[in-house]
């Protein structure tokens, strides 16, 4: 089959295999990847909207038992640099996240095995005393495996006492590339493939929204990708009617700086500006299911993020607040309130503030 005619059928709304997918990377232009990328995003976006949002990003313990090789934040549990957050200090970035006119609280950690399902439900039940109009976007299939574990309950069992206690929507932290060949060699004892999308699948199950990611750039094939996003298709198919499943999709490359995987292999990694751009267009392409496509600026620049608006991207992602584990591997980007808005218009869209549930609120004052 020619790329012309996947493309085509791409456009259509036909799902695209992982092979022709493969061939579109290898072979197809980016201009035409991105032209039809962005025909998909008109078709399931037909304005020239492209919404943002203001959060914060707490990583509440960097004490983590899952050794990635991607991950230069977090300690073993005996190191002096090991922490939990305290309640009040995270009571204090919670007020300032309302006094910067967020509302969602971005909650991930590590694997830490002394924090039980009660402190989860504590943490939120207090949260959600102090401040009723959170919304705690919070965990990620890792944590939810681990705490399954270490309670002895069912996944389903165990999102139901969190969602009980608070949580809103889940994100597709841990994901990396979801081939366990990958899994093996980056985060050996992080939760499988599996696993991750069975957490994914009773959180849609009960009701709850979720994000998919992927971190690609590292020991992957262009296949796995591929196959990646093929799961990601199949399991949001398999969603119930009435839940939103999987509202969105962001994708970024590997950040390597001073990581044990460049250690290991004795080489560093670098994505392109143009094969991030070619896996945001393809990403569109592959996923007619799933409605909101991310740009990731925070770890490409503002610039690739801008071209990804034309390439099927249709949202611009959070002004992160706060932030610790790609920035301490070499993502070193950050804009404020005003900046974001301003990236988006000068690329040619009108910028909207949304919520997790990609709720909108027009934005802004435009001459900045």
């Amino acid at each position: 089959m020619t790329t012309d005619t996947i493309l085509n059928n791409a456009i259509k709304g036909e799902w695209i295999s992982a092979t022709e997918a493969t061939s579109l990377f290898e072979e197809a232009s980016l201009p035409l990847l991105m032209q039809a990328a962005h025909a998909v995003r008109k078709r399931i976006h037909a304005g020239n909207d492209v919404s943002w949002i203001i959060d914060r990003n707490v990583n509440y313990t960097n004490i983590c038992t899952s050794g990635c090789k991607f991950c230069n934040f977090f300690r073993s549990s005996s190191h002096s640099e090991g922490y939990v957050i305290d309640f009040d200090d995270l009571c204090v970035r919670t007020e300032e996240l309302f006094q910067n006119g967020g509302r969602q609280l971005l909650l991930q950690g590590g694997l830490n095995p002394k924090l039980g399902l009660n402190y989860y439900s504590t943490l939120f039940r207090k949260l959600k005393e102090r401040f009723p109009l959170l919304r705690l976007h919070a965990l990620g299939p890792p944590e939810i495996v681990f705490l399954s574990r270490l309670e002895s309950l069912s996944i389903a069992d165990t999102l139901k006492h969190l969602i009980d206690a608070g949580l809103d929507s889940l994100p597709g932290a841990g994901a990396e590339v979801l081939i366990d060949r990958v899994r093996k060699i980056v985060s050996p004892h992080k939760c499988s493939s599996d696993e991750w999308f069975e957490v994914m699948h009773e959180a849609h199950k009960l009701g709850i929204t979720t994000t998919a990611t992927m971190m690609f750039g590292h020991v992957e094939t262009i296949s796995e990708r591929m196959q990646h996003l093929v799961r990601i298709r199949e399991v949001q198919s398999q969603k119930p009617e009435k839940s939103t499943g999987f509202i969105a999709f962001i994708l970024w490359p590997f950040q390597d700086e001073s990581t044990t995987l460049v250690r290991l292999k004795g080489r560093r990694y670098r994505t392109s500006t143009e094969e991030y751009v070619r896996m945001v267009a393809i990403s569109r392409l592959m996923l007619p299911n799933v409605k909101n496509i991310g740009a990731s600026w925070l770890t490409v620049g503002v610039g690739a993020g801008q071209v990804s608006l034309w390439a099927g991207a249709n949202d611009f992602g959070s002004v992160m607040m706060e932030e610790n584990v790609v920035s301490v591997a070499g993502a070193h980007h950050s804009m404020d309130v005003a900046g974001i808005q301003k990236a988006i218009l000068q690329a040619g869209f009108k910028p909207l503030l949304r919520d997790q549930q990609f709720n909108y609120y027009l934005s802004g004052n435009y001459d900045i």
